[in-house]
């Protein structure tokens, strides 16, 4: 059962006013809500509820000193609950790659080297092409699955600017691949 925003509210203030039982209350409703939240989205993979739930519930801890109150509770832990469910579909996806089986890809043990040296050496040339604040978020991102946030700090760009440089990246490499620039 889903506790109110208002309920939700009251405990997580109590709590953060020093209210022990009212925090430990807190959380535990809170549990319910993400429970839910977290069953709807991943209804293919019902075993992984209980870990992101736990997840989500640590990062909320970890960072209630940055609920803004004049916000809703809710759409500030959702959020946190989006970020985590994001963060492991990404695990996942990259998880997947590494164990596809071989046993239905015969034609990919039989391709050449060479096929795949040549594609790297096209992409590592239309890459090289971009100004460094659209290749490395690109880089980063898109090839090597760092977040945008860990992009952000190892470039010094900007959350958004990492978006930004994707965004114009992809676009500009588009654009050459299809003989426009």
């Amino acid at each position: 059962m889903s506790v109110p925003e208002g309920r939700l509210r009251e405990l997580l203030k109590r709590g953060l006013a020093g209210d022990a039982s009212a925090y430990r209350a807190f959380l535990e409703a809170l549990s319910g809500n993400l429970r839910a939240f977290l069953r709807k989205r991943l209804s293919r993979l019902p075993d992984e509820v209980e870990d992101l739930v736990q997840e989500s519930l640590l990062a909320v801890h970890n960072q209630r000193h940055t609920y803004d109150a004049a916000q809703p509770l809710t759409a500030w832990v959702y959020a946190i609950a989006r970020y985590k469910l994001v963060d492991f579909l990404r695990r996942r996806s990259r998880e997947d790659l590494l164990n596809d089986p071989l046993d239905d890809e015969i034609d990919l043990l039989a391709g050449s080297d060479d096929e795949a040296a040549e594609a790297r050496r096209d992409l590592a040339k239309l890459l090289g092409s971009l100004p460094d604040r659209q290749r490395l978020p690109i880089v980063h991102v898109k090839i090597e699955g760092l977040s945008v946030a860990d992009t952000a700090r190892c470039t010094g760009l900007s959350e958004s600017a990492v978006k930004v440089g994707i965004h114009r990246g992809l676009r500009a490499l588009a654009a050459r691949m299809r003989g426009e620039s």
